[in-house]
């Protein structure tokens, strides 16, 4: 099929490359001329595993991906997926503007297209968005009518960042939100060669009901995380083992193990916008959700437990102390709701004198938290030496495979907010939740 998709971010990109994987024929649409440049260069403008081949390969030698400023590129295509961004306000509720903007763009391009258009939201909206505000202004624009000549459905992403091309190539599901018949069939056709080779579930269902799943999804992985932080809380006052638990805990069929891993919680661009667009709505619908209120309050109170551990074996006042991680998560370079940052923000508090080491996401730190003042360093070895202390704050490989580094600190303590670091002699440890 011919596809095109607006908005070449995270998921815009990796839909792209993947359904270019998928043997289709696709267009990237995006105004930014950098981004675009970087694409047709054969390079993926974010960091992600397994992508820059993908983009590459699809880019120089099928030629089935290639990226545009030009939104009339959506003419040549049978279906169009928006991947626009839907940030948070200060509220919580997600910002539709940049939505909003282009699906006029679209529905004003669309109009001079003769026949039938689909187009698929994959951005994550909240429930009532597509019926009640992307299709009608994509309806109004392009003069056509919905359900005869363009239809809009929605198709839910479920990718983790450092694993989303496999957890596109390989899904534990394909959901396909449609009102209309030719929708639901059109995205049906798009993913057939997938869900045939991966045997994994496909869900019909409404549009509503799709755009609710992703919220239901990270909301209960949010709270879940929360969950086993706080009974890690506890597990550290009563001196039990966490991860030993926790390992118990995933043998029964009705919990599973995954997800259960203490520490300093989670991050990113999904849970914590998710979680609190969904708290958002249910509010302005006359219902307070307690559950997931607490799932937050737990997860913000995780970065103060750290840092009261640290307090309680040096005062770091003009010291030296290693932060190993800023990246929310390994195997990217976002940056958005890191627990490092709370952490930096407590450090520089305490007058200490931060040293951090990340292997992908020291610049986007920088420019995403110009507030916060550290130096940055080339390897982990590096910020150990001479620290006070040390911080794991993100479970890159490189950190759990450190060991006689630890030796060149000044006073080798090692707070361990991922389970990461091999706890040995010569080494005082602490985890924060075992």
């Amino acid at each position: 099929m011919q596809i095109s998709v607006i908005g070449s971010g995270y998921v815009g990109t990796t839909l792209a490359a993947c359904l270019a994987d998928l043997g289709h024929d696709v267009v990237n649409v995006d105004i930014d001329e950098g981004i675009v440049d970087t694409i047709n260069d054969g390079k993926p403008p974010i960091h992600e595993d397994r992508l820059p081949e993908l983009v590459a390969r699809h880019v120089t030698d099928t030629g089935r991906l290639r990226a545009t400023t030009d939104y009339e590129a959506v003419l040549e295509t049978d279906v169009t997926f928006v991947a626009l961004p839907t940030p948070s306000d200060a509220s919580g509720r997600i910002d539709l503007s940049i939505m909003e903007a282009g699906a006029e763009q679209l529905g004003e391009t669309l109009a001079a297209k003769e026949g039938w258009h689909t187009v698929v939201v994959k951005s994550t909206v909240v429930p009532g968005t597509t019926q009640d505000l992307i299709a009608p202004t994509i309806e109004a624009a392009s003069g056509k009518t919905l359900g005869e000549t363009v239809g809009v459905g929605m198709n839910p992403e479920f990718l983790r960042e450092g694993t989303a091309v496999a957890d596109f190539l390989d899904p534990d599901k394909v959901v396909l939100g449609a009102d209309d018949d030719r929708t639901l069939r059109d995205q049906r056709a798009l993913y057939e060669s997938l869900t045939e080779r991966s045997e994994t579930t496909v869900v019909e269902t409404g549009t509503r009901e799709a755009e609710m799943m992703k919220y239901a999804n990270n909301a209960f992985l949010a709270a879940k995380v929360s969950l086993i932080n706080d009974l890690g809380n506890i597990c550290k006052e009563l001196g039990v083992d966490t991860y030993e638990i926790a390992d118990a805990m995933g043998l029964d069929d009705r919990i599973q193990r995954a997800f259960l891993d203490s520490g300093l919680g989670w991050g990113g661009s999904c849970f914590p916008k998710d979680v609190a667009a969904i708290t958002a709505a249910a509010r302005d619908a006359g219902y307070e959700p307690p559950m997931l209120s607490a799932a937050v309050e737990v997860n913000d109170l995780m970065p103060q437990r750290l840092l009261s551990l640290l307090d309680d074996h040096v005062d770091v006042a003009g010291k030296r102390v290693a932060l190993l991680g800023l990246a929310f998560k390994p195997g990217t370079d976002d940056v958005r709701e890191t627990r490092s940052a709370a952490l930096l923000r407590g450090l520089s508090e305490r007058g200490a004198e931060v040293v951090a080491h990340d292997p992908a996401a020291v610049e986007t730190f920088r420019a995403s938290f110009p507030d916060l003042d550290f130096a940055a360093v080339d390897t982990p070895e590096e910020a150990l030496d001479g620290a006070h202390a040390c911080i794991v704050a993100t479970a890159w490989p490189a950190y759990a495979a450190l060991d006689a580094a630890f030796d060149a600190m000044a006073t080798p303590l090692v707070l361990d907010g991922r389970h990461c670091v091999e706890p040995r002699e010569g080494i005082v440890y602490e985890g924060l939740t075992w």
